[in-house]
């Protein structure tokens, strides 16, 4: 299917946010496919290879799709109410058959997230108790009842450690086994951080050293993986004067309320997040926000990620999917420092090396920004998340039952031609071998008559 003109892009543009003309140059989505079979909200995408992935939501089934062709491979039943969480599974063990686990937890058990840790070959269940399982299913230890409004997300740490976000606390828990075996195992809680003012909503893991963590009100904290102290913080997105060097844009009426973390990512150099109905780009070693779009969507920002280049994307609860390019904003020369009265008699000279120590940090302070470059209308509901495959392309996920592949428009025509070229050029191999093999019998049969023709010459 190719997208076009249509009246709903018209009527979904109406809106305050920035917007993009019909030819998006530098955005190649210009195809899709739409996969069908969900019955209810599709939630959940992983990967489970370079060209298969998984879907679920609350109709409590997982279905395994072809990411090049849209085929559904299997579907899985088991769940008997909505699934909350979905995690592959691949094996650590050279000794194994390589075989990929999907595990999935659903609202039938309270389990409400799931984190594989891959170095212990064991993963982790989270709701009112943190659990821990091997590869067979398995139960190997579990804490005590932690809270009644449960284990919210999860984040693997190094030294065998993980983070559970427990309404505003951040718990750290540490893995051990008992033996060599690793038969036995214990997980025992090594420290509590209270440093959120609000439920924490997300976590992120950028390195072995950082991890960070997002809240309801909009706080962020950037925390050491090692000694889990507190190395910065964001707590003002909602406030434009905290930011003043980012981009001008439309602004709207926003408070704490509205601005909650729903999401986080991270390239290594910074951490990408999704607040109420923007996106910001937090630089970790400048400590600060270097670019924001305070009104990226109409809706909340529900799923936000970097890809390889310097392209982010962004989905939202308005069923649309955006690309941005970060990109470093031109400065202008620095206005020269002014002389007059005060600067012929010296009361001028502080303020002229004010100025000039101001103007060499604005000379090395590059400054950026985030520009549309694409807009993908599509869904009819919430887009709740997206895996990105590459060269293969977009998978989106939405409320309205679908799961749409994205298509590079002009890869996909390419191919589309070899396999014509490919099928042309068997078509004319064939033919010629079919001719081969008809002037092969038609010189036989001539020979043949010939043959019969020189044994009844003698009769004659």
């Amino acid at each position: 299917m190719t997208i076009g003109k249509s009246e709903e892009q018209v009527l979904l543009r109406k809106s305050s946010v920035q917007t993009i003309g019909e030819e998006q140059i530098q955005n190649p989505y210009t195809e899709l496919l739409v996969l069908k079979g969900h019955q209810d909200i599709v939630r959940f995408l992983v990967q489970i290879d370079d060209c298969r992935f998984a879907s679920a939501g609350d109709d409590g089934i997982i279905f395994l799709w072809n990411a090049q062709t849209g085929e559904k491979l299997h579907e899985l039943h088991g769940h008997t109410h909505k699934i909350t969480a979905i995690a592959p599974f691949s094996s650590s063990d050279v000794t194994e058959e390589k075989a990929d686990l999907i595990i999935t937890a659903s609202a039938d058990r309270t389990v409400i997230c799931l984190t594989v840790l891959q170095r212990l070959n064991v993963w982790l269940s989270g709701g009112s108790d943190l659990c821990v399982w091997n590869r067979k299913l398995d139960l190997l230890c579990k804490t005590s009842h932690l809270t009644d409004a449960g284990i919210s997300a999860l984040v693997e740490l190094p030294k065998n450690c993980v983070a559970a976000a427990v309404g505003k606390e951040l718990i750290i828990f540490r893995l051990s086994a008992t033996n060599h075996q690793s038969e036995g195992w214990n997980i025992v809680e090594i420290k509590r951080l209270v440093d959120h003012q609000d439920n924490i909503s997300s976590l992120v893991s950028v390195n072995d050293l950082t991890f960070v963590t997002g809240s309801h009100v909009g706080e962020l904290i950037v925390w050491d993986a090692l000694d889990w102290t507190k190395q910065a913080s964001e707590c003002n997105f909602w406030d434009s004067s905290v930011h003043p060097d980012v981009q001008p844009e439309i602004k709207l009426s926003q408070s704490p309320h509205g601005t909650s973390v729903q999401h986080l990512a991270s390239d290594k150099e910074c951490v990408f997040a999704a607040v109420g109905k923007g996106i910001y780009v937090y630089n970790l070693k400048m400590k600060r926000v270097i670019a924001c779009q305070r009104t990226a969507h109409d809706s909340s920002v529900l799923h936000i990620e970097k890809l390889s280049n310097r392209q982010l994307i962004s989905c939202s609860e308005d069923g649309s999917v955006r690309i941005w390019e970060l990109r470093e904003k031109q400065q202008l020369p620095a206005e020269p420092v002014p002389t007059g009265f005060f600067n012929m008699w010296g009361f001028g000279r502080a303020n002229k090396q004010a100025n000039q120590a101001a103007k060499k940090m604005q000379e090395n302070t590059p400054v950026y920004f985030l520009e549309l470059v694409g807009d993908l209308i599509g869904h009819s509901s919430a887009v709740q998340m997206f895996l990105y495959f590459g060269e293969l392309g977009l998978a989106t996920c939405s409320a309205d039952h679908l799961i749409i592949l994205w298509k590079d428009g002009e890869r996909e025509s390419s191919l589309r031609s070899l396999t014509l070229f490919k099928k042309l050029a068997q078509n004319e191999w064939i033919r010629a071998i079919e001719e081969y093999r008809r002037v092969c019998k038609l010189g036989a049969a001539i020979k043949e008559n010939q043959r019969v023709h020189d044994l009844k010459e003698p009769c004659k």
